[in-house]
């Protein structure tokens, strides 16, 4: 099948099939960006569908001086941006370094048949600043380096790195107040990678 940039170059050659090859990689991962912000919404999905119009809009100003991915995930992260301040406009100033995912509105979402530990976590994401979210998601659950994050976010590589540790710590501080016990607190912060693997693994998936 190829690699992102052969199936690119094939795409805006004309190839109609390599360009739903190249989205059918990376639509899952998109779903699960929206999601786990917005929940099962209308928005979420009209934000996917966004994402990848934009895509099929640039294809040919996309310079390939970072992944197709980044470039994907850029645009859906500033998607989501714009639909908050959008959501916000007359209420208050949207501060993404302040304000979670929690603190702008959305939802609970319902997990059922998941582990304690794998609730806890879900919860605590959503409890610290959006900002911060992003970023571990991208690490955890896309397996993305410093490096494509501060590709993603716009960010100095430095900058990237420090926001990823300040959110680990944020998570960690949440995690604490949420479990109820020190026991929940121990094995989740314990299994962090393990959680969120199941996380990812399971419901996140479209």
């Amino acid at each position: 099948m190829g690699d992102d940039r052969q199936l690119l170059t094939a795409w805006r050659g004309g190839d109609l099939r390599a360009g739903e090859a190249l989205f059918d990689r990376h639509i899952a991962s998109i779903h699960r960006f929206f999601k786990n912000k917005l929940g099962d919404t209308d928005a979420s999905e009209d934000l996917v569908q966004q994402a990848f119009m934009a895509c099929v809009e640039g294809r040919d100003r996309f310079r390939e001086d970072s992944s197709f991915r980044s470039y994907l995930f850029g645009i859906a992260h500033n998607l989501l941006c714009d639909y908050f301040r959008e959501r916000q406009r007359g209420k208050r100033a949207v501060d993404f370094e302040t304000l979670s995912a929690v603190d702008l509105g959305v939802g609970p979402l319902t997990v059922l048949g998941q582990r304690r530990e794998v609730r806890l976590l879900l919860e605590a994401l959503r409890r610290i600043p959006l900002r911060f979210q992003v970023v571990l998601e991208l690490s955890y659950w896309e397996d993305m380096s410093s490096a494509e994050i501060s590709e993603i976010l716009g960010l100095p590589a430095a900058t990237a790195r420090s926001r990823l540790r300040r959110a680990r710590e944020l998570l960690g501080h949440e995690i604490a107040a949420l479990a109820g016990s020190a026991e929940l607190r121990e094995s989740t912060t314990a299994n962090l990678d393990r959680w969120a693997e199941e996380l990812r693994g399971g419901w996140l998936e479209p």
